[in-house]
């Protein structure tokens, strides 16, 4: 028989991502709306460790819904990683009656619950992906890259306005870490010239053909996305490489639009998302759910086991590459 859960606690972890706090409060309210206490972790799994709780109540997750960042702040913990680190947390978990945790990160985040629940099963754990980079297993859309997404477009669309005015070509580069996903997003939405991405082998040269066919047309200026963990090097590599090969722009410049894409308000979808996924994730411990990440599948809630979230790569959109490409064109 599943055991009744009575006390949750909710903590943000690894890299903040947008509309954290929209699924902070979903799981809030959720919680009070089921009888249930509902501590907040300050600082991931640093504050597990130091016993840094707080309890939450309605009020405290009030008018947070549109506010970057994370009310509960985070952390990467090196402590968590030893033997004893996970120890005293869970002895921080047991004074405080906790029965059940939401993690609220990424691969990270994810990875520290997996082997925490290996060596304390009676705590319950789920996971909501929160990260720009959208690339966890088993879910299409993680939160925070809606909004990073949108950050980038808009700083593209910026540059556009100087890269017409100058005839130059322009190299920006975006977060995503070892994936694909914010760059193709932002390539497409943008109307970039090109996209490097990890997931696909390029070299310079083909680039640098890519880029000659539209100067034939006289596209005097361009756009190329660059992912922060593409194969070529990094984007002022690439941009050097580029500029020893093609003479027809008046000037080469590097754009990174850094951790500006971490930050600000989260965009309706966003926090739309944390709300079904916060939500979703306080109706699965009620049902005695465990050790999986709560996100969307075909707009359904769906749960994948922590293992299968963190080892298992997700596919990037070959479609939407071919279509990049040809739209660049």
């Amino acid at each position: 028989m599943t055991k009744e859960i009575k006390r949750i606690a909710v903590f943000t972890s690894g890299g903040d991502a947008p509309a954290m706090n929209a699924a902070i409060r979903a799981i809030v309210r959720n919680a009070f709306n089921n009888d249930l206490h509902i501590y907040g972790i300050m600082r991931g799994y640093e504050g597990m460790i130091d016993g840094n709780f707080k309890r939450l109540e309605t009020t405290d997750v009030s008018n947070i819904i549109h506010r970057g960042g994370t009310v509960l702040k985070t952390a990467r913990s090196q402590r968590f990683l030893t033997l004893e680190g996970r120890k005293q947390a869970y002895e921080n978990l047991r004074d405080n009656d906790i029965d059940a945790l939401i993690a609220i990160g990424g691969n990270g985040t994810f990875t520290g619950a997996l082997k925490f629940m290996e060596e304390y099963p009676d705590v319950r754990v789920l996971g909501i992906p929160g990260t720009i980079d959208n690339d966890l297993f088993g879910t299409d859309f993680t939160v925070g890259f809606d909004t990073a997404v949108n950050t980038a477009v808009q700083a593209v669309d910026k540059i556009r306005d100087t890269a017409d005015s100058h005839n130059r070509l322009f190299f920006v580069e975006v977060m995503g870490r070892h994936s694909g996903f914010i760059a193709l997003h932002t390539a497409i939405a943008g109307g970039a010239g090109g996209v490097l991405i990890p997931e696909e082998d390029s070299n310079i040269d083909d680039l640098v053909k890519l880029l000659k066919r539209g100067a034939k047309r006289a596209k005097l200026f361009s756009i190329v996305i660059v992912a922060e963990g593409n194969h070529m090097g990094t984007v002022y590599d690439i941009a050097r490489q580029v500029e020893e090969k093609i003479d027809v722009y008046d000037d080469i410049k590097v754009t990174v639009i850094g951790h500006l894409q971490r930050g600000g308000s989260p965009s309706a979808f966003d926090r739309v998302l944390a709300s079904i996924l916060g939500f979703g994730a306080v109706e699965a411990l009620l049902e005695g759910k465990s050790g999986a990440m709560v996100g969307i599948r075909h707009n359904a809630v769906h749960l994948t086991p922590f293992k299968e979230a963190i080892s298992k790569s997700k596919p990037l959109n070959k479609d939407l590459l071919r279509m990049a490409h040809i739209l660049a064109q």
